[in-house]
């Protein structure tokens, strides 16, 4: 069915003009390959360039919506056969029709006779008229300027029917409209036939409502050459409000971009009439619009901007379609446009031939002085070498001292290393010895000062002895000696004088001390108490004294005692226990 329809369409269109045409792409597709594809659009904003993008994947795709249409209008043939009746009849040739309208003129014209036949046999006028007026839209497509006449005197014989009305106007606008195209180069009767056009615009406007879906298609157009009145802003707005919230998937959305576009283009607005043509475009493709205007104008405006691959990209599909829906004025307008694409890949290819030119001159003056460069480095290479060689002997020479050199300045670091680390030695012991001195005499000074005490209570003592026994109070003195408070008492003065003297010399013992016990288990110490006994201890081992017996006998308490404390508080501790004892006797910051 496809090839016959194709056969039919290539038959009634001119053969000269398809050979012309096929001609005329050929020549450009080949200037293309030649000139390659280094041009790209000028002057055209990124909004612009993302939509051309996305109808550039439409492109891609057109055989797929292709398909889906085919898909549907195989079954609306199937619903043929189940539909007897007239009225049904009629109903599926239309449902054919409106899937053939822009897709195959001459299967839209062969449903369109069929429903002429069937109103004709079932004398209903009403709808005969509305499939004449379908009739004379086709022919007019098709450019068939005499038939379209002729039919439309037949139809002008009856009255029109009031249902008909509007699609008998948009039916004589799209006439007048093609028709001013096609003598467009015999500017009276073009004139003539535009004026023609508006003043039907203008009465179609007393019977339309901005319901119908051929509204702004019709009424718009009357604001083409006013575009800036207030009505025409109005209108303006109202339709870009109708084109931005459309899906721009039916022939109305795309007649009413396309119509938008030509507000905005006569409006001084290129940015917006290349928008909104785009938009259209994108309508036309997604529902295989074969009589697609919008791609060819585009094309044309790509050739302004340069960007001769996409142009010729588009208008390639243009001329495959014009070619399957036979547009004789649309036919013309492609060959405009590839006319204008192969002017400028031949201006191109004279400005690459030229540049080409001017860069072989270029490179042959590089070429000579590249070999007169290379002759004076060829002699400069040559007095180089013998002054290299004379630097190598240098070098080497130099290179030997260089090692004997960083061979000594090691020797030297290791030499400074070993100096740096005993006098490092050297200033651990001497900070050793000063803390030791500085213990001793504090300590030897605290022992004096303890033994000249004890001497001194001593003989108190012992004058109280002499003078009971003078007396003869000796069951007194026995008491006396019965009683271990006094012994208490020096024991708890003597801590008491040790803790003062070791706080006075480690203030940050216990401070220290804690810092070594986990959080929970830290000593704290009572109002007035300078020490505990565990503190005690480890103040001794702070002293160096690490015996547990000897630490036992200086606090007058048994070895098993010291051995638990120790004991328990390494448990405690948050450094390995081994260490612990060595990590006491770093502490406490000494006070000079």
């Amino acid at each position: 069915m496809q090839q016959n329809t194709n056969s039919n369409m290539a038959q009634r269109t001119p053969l000269y003009l398809i050979i012309y045409i096929r001609a005329r792409v050929g020549i450009l597709a080949l200037l293309l390959t030649m000139v390659g594809t280094s041009m790209r659009a000028e002057g055209i904003n990124k909004e612009n360039m993302r939509l051309l993008q996305r109808l550039d994947t439409l492109l891609l795709h057109a055989g797929d919506f292709d398909n889906a249409k085919e898909a549907r209008i195989h079954e609306i043939k199937k619903m043929q056969s189940a539909h007897k009746k007239v009225d049904e009849q009629i109903w599926v040739n239309k449902m054919l029709f409106e899937e053939y309208l822009v897709y195959c003129t001459d299967s839209a014209l062969r449903y369109v006779n069929s429903n002429i036949l069937l109103a004709t046999e079932a004398h209903q006028k009403e709808t005969l008229q509305e499939w004449q007026l379908h009739k004379l839209y086709l022919l007019t497509g098709q450019g068939l300027m005499n038939e379209a006449q002729s039919t439309l005197e037949e139809i002008e014989r009856d009255s029109i029917f009031a249902s008909n009305r509007i699609q008998y106007y948009e039916a004589k606008i799209f006439l007048n409209t093609q028709l001013a195209h096609y003598v467009g180069d015999v500017w009276e009767r073009a004139s003539a036939y535009y004026t023609n056009e508006m003043n039907l615009r203008r009465e179609a406007m007393k019977y339309l409502t901005p319901q119908h879906p051929k509204y702004y298609a019709i009424v718009a157009q009357l604001f083409r050459d006013s575009p800036r009145t207030k009505e025409g802003e109005r209108i303006k707005e109202e339709l870009r409000e109708v084109v931005e919230h459309s899906a721009l998937n039916t022939h109305a959305d795309a007649m009413n971009a396309w119509t938008l576009a030509v507000l905005y283009r006569n409006d001084g607005r290129e940015d917006l009439y290349l928008h909104y043509l785009i938009c259209s475009a994108m309508a036309d493709i997604r529902i295989s619009n074969r009589d697609i205007a919008s791609l060819e104008e585009i094309a044309s405006i790509l050739y302004e901007h340069r960007d001769i691959d996409r142009g010729y990209r588009y208008i390639s599909h243009c001329m495959k379609a014009a070619l399957l829906y036979p547009n004789r004025v649309r036919l013309l307008g492609i060959t405009a446009v590839i006319d204008k694409l192969q002017q400028l890949s031949q201006m191109q290819r004279r400005h690459q031939d030229a540049y080409l030119h001017t860069m072989l001159y270029i490179a042959s003056a590089l070429a000579l002085v590249v070999l007169v460069a290379a002759i004076l480095i060829f002699c400069l290479y040559r007095r180089g070498r013998a002054t290299n060689l004379r630097l190598a002997d240098a070098n080497n020479l130099l290179q030997h001292n260089l090692s004997e050199l960083k061979e000594a300045q090691m020797r030297m670091a290791e030499m400074n290393e070993e100096i740096s680390r005993v006098n490092l030695e050297l200033k651990e012991t001497n900070a050793q010895l000063g803390e030791s001195n500085y213990v001793k005499e504090e300590y030897i000074g605290y022992v004096f000062s303890l033994c000249s005490n004890y001497i001194t209570k001593l003989e108190d003592y012992r004058k109280l002895v002499s003078r009971k026994l003078k007396l003869g109070q000796v069951d007194d003195l026995r008491k006396r000696m019965e009683d271990s408070t006094i012994v208490q008492a020096q024991l708890k003065e003597f801590y008491h004088s040790f803790d003062a003297i070791f706080l006075h010399v480690y203030p940050d013992f216990v401070d220290d001390f804690n810092r070594l016990l986990r959080p929970e288990e830290q000593v704290s110490l009572r109002e007035g108490e300078l020490l505990t006994t565990e503190l005690r201890i480890y103040a001794l081992v702070r002293l160096g004294i690490t015996d547990s017996v000897k630490i036992a006998e200086f606090l007058h308490c048994s070895p098993q005692t010291v051995y638990n404390n120790r004991l328990r508080t390494r448990n405690k501790a948050i450094v390995p226990k081994e260490t612990f004892a060595q990590c006491v006797q770093k502490l406490g910051k000494m006070q000079q």
